[in-house]
């Protein structure tokens, strides 16, 4: 029976200072075909692809903390968390950071800070990360879906990939009958979730 409080499946958000640059930076993440590794936050500079586990839910504005630290925006990547879990994914480990060395250099990586008693607390774990240690993973459709705030946006983007298509039919046409060229059109492959319904 599915769990409400677990996902069985890991996103990656886009950050962005506006909605618009986070679906740009989305797309750019697409045609790249790969996620980048960050070593932001993370013990000993270790490059990391991070997700989230949290159920989509709880993620209808994205993955955001109202309190601290930070929003991600609702646009960004899905995959099944066996998928990641076999190419080396893992939970972080949430301790404080004098437990930190008790970890194998191996296991480094998965630190995050954790220490509610601080003057200063300190807890991400609201975002109930997940790290791939690697300094990129490369994806296509057949192992990721895209993310969206609600069907407005999605709208767009399978807009967006059409004219695209209806573009590239074009250019074809320059060269060949169109007959053939309209051959080259290529389907929307990706599934998309929308975090909002209408």
């Amino acid at each position: 029976m599915p769990r409400t409080d677990l996902s069985d499946q890991a996103i990656h958000f886009t950050q962005g200072p506006t909605a618009e640059a986070a679906y740009q930076r989305l797309w750019e993440i697409l045609v790249d075909g790969r996620l980048r590794g960050s070593d932001r936050l993370i013990l000993n500079h270790y490059r990391c692809v991070c997700f989230t586990e949290a159920p989509l839910a709880a993620l209808t504005d994205g993955l955001v903390n109202h309190w601290d630290y930070g929003r991600y925006a609702p646009f960004g990547l899905i995959f099944d968390k066996r998928w990641l879990y076999a190419r080396g994914a893992r939970p972080v480990i949430y301790q404080p950071l004098a437990e930190a060395d008790a970890l194998p250099p191996s296991h480094q990586w998965r630190h995050m800070t954790y220490d509610p008693t601080a003057d200063r607390p300190i807890d991400f774990t609201w975002e109930r990360e997940w790290r791939l240690h690697a300094d990129a993973l490369p994806f296509d459709a057949s192992c990721a879906g895209i993310v969206v705030p609600d069907p407005d946006w999605e709208a767009r983007m399978r807009a967006e990939h059409e004219a695209d298509q209806d573009w590239n039919v074009v250019a074809y046409s320059q060269i060949m009958d169109s007959s053939l060229a309209e051959q080259h059109r290529e389907p929307f492959r990706w599934t998309i979730t929308a975090l909002r319904e209408p």
